[in-house]
């Protein structure tokens, strides 16, 4: 009678375990390599997006600044804060902002309450996602928010950050060729700044 020691279940069992933990190596490297691909493929287009708008991204964040949004009747036609309405609140010069993308995002959409800014967000003080405040916290401590020209919805307002972001924000005082640039000809807005 022979005895088995049970040395040669023991390697295979080895052997098993070992080709066990190299296919769960291999499966978690696979899944985080997979992840990481999606999530790069997620997020490098909005990166993309913001670095450099597309010229027809920036020409309708222009026609919303100046037309549904009417951005311009507080802050100039150039955002230099040189409205074009008396009767409306003075804007920010936003030729000379120091605001970064993410909160002049948030000032377009919540407003700045008490300051003539208004929300353009339809629901901005709704459900406390402006500052954390709700309509009832303006009223109670007497902040006022005048009524925006239209609404606008998250894409218009990346749009008119995208414009903002591409021609006036950083980009110095308003000359005659940024205008003629800004308007697309020399129209008589542009004859206040010498060639």
């Amino acid at each position: 009678m022979t005895t088995h020691d049970g040395g040669g279940r023991r390697a295979r069992a080895g052997r098993t375990r070992t080709r066990g933990r190299r296919f769960l190596r291999w499966t978690i490297g696979a899944a985080v390599a997979i992840a990481t691909a999606v999530v790069a493929t997620w997020i490098a287009p909005r990166v993309t997006a913001q670095a450099a708008p597309s010229p027809e991204d920036v020409a309708a964040g222009l026609r919303i600044f100046r037309q549904k949004g009417d951005c311009q009747a507080c802050h100039g036609w150039a955002g230099d804060g040189r409205k074009m309405d008396s009767q409306m609140p003075d804007g920010a010069n936003l030729r000379t902002t120091k605001l970064t993308r993410e909160k002049l995002i948030v000032a377009i959409k919540c407003g700045v309450p008490g300051k003539g800014m208004p929300a353009f967000d339809r629901l901005a003080y709704s459900d406390g996602r402006c500052y954390g405040l709700k309509q009832a916290d303006l009223q109670r401590t007497n902040l006022t928010m005048p009524d925006p020209a239209a609404t606008l919805q998250a894409r218009e307002i990346d749009l008119v950050t995208d414009f903002l972001f591409a021609k006036v924000v950083g980009q110095g005082p308003m000359d005659h060729a940024k205008c003629v640039e800004f308007w697309g000809s020399a129209v008589a807005a542009c004859a206040e700044f010498p060639k």
